[in-house]
């Protein structure tokens, strides 16, 4: 794997599948070390020129075909016997390069990418052994192979008048990313898709609440955090105890009677009062006491409001 490392190209196989590639790489490195005239016939390189030329020939052979060439040591005689070992190749690659190049379609590839791919790999082959393509064939192999749904597009791209198929392709991949971004914002929030926020603050009676989105809130009992009396924010059935002014004794009485299902008689005693009312004649009151017959005083009780004891209950501060 390390004298692989050390190649500046992929060595000449011995099935010579991979002749033509060679060939124009070792060309090309061979010029650039200024060794290009040793595989030329005749030629006038000296022996220390020939010499590299061999030693970059056989670093890049493979080691079956090092044995075959073993006792070769002139860069040029080398040269031509792989050119009459493997030269025909290019019988063996040409149809098949050329077949490629019939069925190549645009509307066959996924991408852009892909297909320019496929028109270069086809392309080079068919230089390697002798063909060359131009720019307007390859421009005309891609208008007329786009897909029978594009016909518009393609006209489109016809109208700009392209003589190069560089620009072409780059017109059609700068095309594609573009697509590619608008699917991927469509599908993050498709249309008609904008969220809404989960909780809205209003205002009730000078006070601010918030009204929770109840969508995330199954399982919960009606009316939460109002009950059934006037009195906002009390329990259903509950006690407003916090800021009730009733006394304390009377309050935990009515508290224990819920809890156990009893009639309790329900007192009402106010001491020291400033209001202007006298109340030190304590008087028995029962929940009766406060109901009146709707056949007294001609009084319509069509709408009738449910009342607990807790609702009957008045703080003296209230009669001012």
């Amino acid at each position: 794997m390390s004298n692989l490392a050390k190649l500046e190209f992929v060595a000449l196989d011995i099935t010579g599948k991979n002749y033509l590639s060679w060939v124009l790489h070792a060309e090309i490195h061979l010029d650039a070390k200024g060794l290009g005239e040793t595989i030329k016939e005749p030629n006038k390189a000296t022996s220390q020129d020939k010499a590299k030329a061999m030693i970059f020939f056989r670093h890049h052979l493979h080691e079956g075909l090092k044995n075959e060439y073993l006792t070769v040591k002139d860069p040029q005689i080398l040269w031509s016997n792989l050119k009459e070992r493997y030269d025909h190749q290019k019988t063996v690659i040409l149809p098949k390069a050329r077949y490629d190049w019939l069925n190549l379609r645009l509307q066959d590839f996924k991408s852009i990418s892909e297909y320019n791919s496929a028109m270069f790999k086809i392309t080079s082959q068919l230089k390697l052994c002798g063909e060359n393509i131009t720019d307007v064939e390859m421009l005309e192999k891609t208008y007329s192979t786009f897909h029978a749904n594009n016909v518009v597009l393609q006209t489109q791209y016809r109208e700009k008048g392209f003589t190069k198929y560089s620009e072409l392709i780059s017109c059609l991949l700068v095309a594609e990313q573009n697509n590619e971004l608008s699917m991927k914002n469509h599908e993050l929030r498709p249309v008609g898709s904008t969220s809404f926020p989960k909780a809205n603050v209003t205002t009730h009676h000078g006070k601010e609440t918030i009204n929770i989105d109840h969508s995330s809130s199954s399982g919960r009992g009606r009316g939460r955090g109002r009950g059934r009396g006037h009195g906002y924010g009390r329990g259903r059935g509950g006690h407003w105890s916090r800021v009730c002014r009733i006394p304390k004794h009377l309050v935990e009485l009515y508290q224990e009677s819920l809890k156990k299902g009893k009639k309790v008689e329900a007192n009402l005693v106010l001491e020291g009062s400033n209001d202007g009312f006298d109340f030190g004649d304590t008087t028995h009151l029962e929940v009766a006491d406060f109901l009146i017959s709707p056949k007294e005083n001609n009084i319509d009780f069509g709408n009738t409001t449910h009342l607990e004891v807790a609702d009957l209950f008045t703080a003296p501060e209230g009669n001012n």
